[in-house]
């Protein structure tokens, strides 16, 4: 089984997945980070050096070689779902997973790291909130798409154990 997580900066898709990925005894990747050592560069130097399309053609493809893999949790970028066709290609490769957070909830997590995230540094608390929000809601319609949607409400390892109800709960309604 191949589990993408899915969803906006923030909602914590590597924190998950990582203890998702122990817990059922499966491979972790973190597909940020598999296109960052593949390509030598960070994903904000492709952003400013080869601009948004590119990346995200980067980005396609790598989805793409992970489609013979198997017991694995796979993060996958806060937009990868929006772009190529990749939420379809995602549900018919494997379980995806979307980590619903509310905006502020990713405003609380996101504001520490705005300098880090070339997207969010320069801006206000009420922009960020803003530029949080409309994002979302942009987005939203491709994150829907996942097979299972999970509302996040607190941090940590309780979202952890939201994960694993719903994949128990989808196993049994199979």
């Amino acid at each position: 089984m191949k589990i993408f997580l899915v969803g906006f900066m923030g909602c914590g898709k590597s924190y998950v997945g990582k203890r998702l990925s122990a817990k059922l005894g499966f491979q972790f990747i973190d597909a940020d980070n598999v296109i960052e050592n593949t390509e030598g560069m960070t994903i904000a130097q492709i952003f400013t050096q080869f601009g948004e399309a590119h990346f995200r053609q980067i980005e396609a493809d790598t989805l793409r070689r992970f489609a013979k893999w198997d017991d694995v949790v796979i993060s996958t970028g806060g937009g990868a779902a929006c772009f190529h066709d990749n939420m379809d290609w995602m549900n018919a490769h494997g379980l995806t997973v979307y980590l619903k957070a509310s905006p502020q909830l990713l405003m609380s997590r996101l504001k520490s790291e705005a300098d880090h995230r070339p997207i969010l540094g320069g801006r206000t608390d009420a922009d960020l909130l803003q530029f949080i929000a409309d994002k979302l809601n942009e987005r939203s319609v491709f994150y829907e798409q996942a097979r299972l949607i999970v509302e996040q409400e607190s941090d940590g390892e309780q979202v952890v154990a939201d994960v694993i109800q719903a994949l128990f709960q989808l196993a049994n309604a199979l």
